[in-house]
């Protein structure tokens, strides 16, 4: 099943139950003046410089320790992947602390020091969520910082036009109301207007969305949680085939060439019904602990028009695909016991953020995720009550070093489908034996949902 995911604000608040006393001692410590460097994800945009430099300012001021932020890049997962090893290998040059994606902790583990020493207290406050997520080999490999999951966005006026009081809960569903949709919307003269838009290019975002495919007809998850491979199998072969029929009907015929913020600017131009996008964590209740809204960093949503819920379902479950990023500490840094006082800095401006309501753009709806297992003897209709939402995981944890391996194959077999080079069942049945000879698992059944 999927992972619970974090952090809650509640987690956030125990792992900062060193107070900044505990930072300035840590300063007190070094006998000469210290400063982190910190590496983020992604390049900060110009508009976010000037609360940057607040932040490395009153991080000095609080603790005495200088923070200096290096220059990322805006380039797919993968590549900020290779660029992020690049500077960690640089040693003493590079960051000290870091932003890696979750699919990273199993490929990095060896660059980066384990947490567990200087977040002893909190460590075991962490539920088997967290343990699952950022903990490699019994080490704390990162702090959960922002975590996201696949969701749908969606015009709301044009549903509310078009006499639909929901969102699509099915797959099927989405089909008919984006078809609709579109005709209808180009009959006005909008020749450009589709259904649905996604990132199909052959990158991690692939990964992504192709998880939450076949997931959601109980195809499994590419490698199970007990190492088995089976992704050949007639759900997820299904589940690729209806993506490779949306190309050219409801989605974009040069959708097999989007990266996200190709998809992103379609629909934010007015060109799109629906759209897959992610959601962030916002800090859930005592009620509904796992909450998630969407955050549009830079983005102006109207409200009213637009609207998130989760993503439609197939016959079995409605999956999102886990993404977000933690914080971890390089190996080569000569300071830890500092590089951990900036990650509790960060965590303590996130929640006080929070708790003033200062993220920008963030929509009032509200999606709420249940990642209880899923009962197999449910079945879905787009007459009944829509199964309940599941997060999954991708196999980085299992895969470890070999993820970038196994990922970089299962894009590449989906996208092999989706521009029509091979036949889903003949992708499948490569992709299987590409897979075992990359981590010599074993084959098996997809795993019940």
């Amino acid at each position: 099943m999927g992972q619970k995911y974090w952090p809650t604000a509640t987690l956030l608040k125990m792992l900062l139950l060193s107070s900044i006393a505990t930072l300035g001692a840590c300063h007190q410590s070094t006998p000469e003046p210290v400063t982190v460097n910190y590496l983020r994800l992604g390049w900060i945009p110009p508009y976010e410089l000037p609360a940057t430099e607040a932040l490395s300012r009153k991080f000095t001021r609080e603790t005495g320790v200088g923070l200096r932020h290096l220059r990322g890049a805006q380039e797919e997962t993968l590549d900020q992947l290779a660029l992020t090893r690049k500077l960690l290998q640089e040693g003493g040059s590079g960051p000290d602390v870091l932003q890696i994606d979750v699919t990273w902790l199993g490929v990095l583990q060896a660059d980066l020091i384990d947490l567990r020493p200087y977040f002893a207290a909190e460590s075991s406050s962490m539920g088997p969520g967290v343990a699952s997520s950022y903990v490699v080999d019994g080490e704390v490999v990162a702090i959960p910082y922002q975590n996201q999951v696949g969701i749908l966005e969606y015009r709301a006026d044009l549903l509310r036009e078009y006499g639909y009081d929901h969102p699509p809960r099915t797959w099927d569903e989405m089909e008919k109301m984006a078809a609709r949709i579109q005709t209808s919307e180009r009959a006005k003269g909008k020749k450009n207007f589709w259904g649905y838009v996604w990132p199909g290019a052959a990158a991690e975002s692939l990964t992504c969305n192709a998880l939450e495919w076949q997931v959601s007809e109980g195809g499994g998850r590419i490698i199970e949680s007990d190492g088995t491979i089976r992704v050949n199998n007639p759900a997820a072969i299904r589940a690729w085939q209806r993506a490779r029929r949306w190309i050219g009907w409801i989605s974009p015929p040069s959708t097999a060439e989007y990266r996200e913020i190709d998809a992103t600017n379609v629909f934010d131009s007015g060109r799109a019904a629906f759209a897959r996008d992610w959601g962030a964590e916002l800090g859930g209740s005592s009620k509904n602990p796992e909450q998630f809204r969407l955050l549009h960093w830079g983005r102006q949503v109207a409200v009213g028009k637009v609207g998130f819920t989760t993503l439609p379902g197939g016959s079995m479950a409605r999956a999102g695909t886990l993404g977000g990023l933690g914080l971890a500490v390089s190996k080569y840094s000569h300071h830890p016991r500092e590089d951990a006082a900036l990650i509790r800095f960060l965590l303590r401006e996130q929640i006080e953020s929070m708790e003033k309501g200062a993220v920008p753009n963030v929509s009032s709806e509200v999606v709420v995720y249940d990642v209880a297992p899923i009962d197999s003897s449910r079945n879905s209709s787009e007459n009944s009550a829509p199964l309940r939402a599941i997060v999954v995981s991708r196999p980085s944890s299992i895969a470890r070093g070999s993820y970038e391996q196994v990922t970089r194959a299962y894009f590449g077999a989906v996208h092999s489908v989706l521009t029509g080079e091979r036949r889903a069942p003949e992708a499948a049945a490569e992709l299987q034996k590409d897979l075992v000879n990359i981590t010599g698992f074993r084959t098996g059944p997809p795993a019940k949902n």
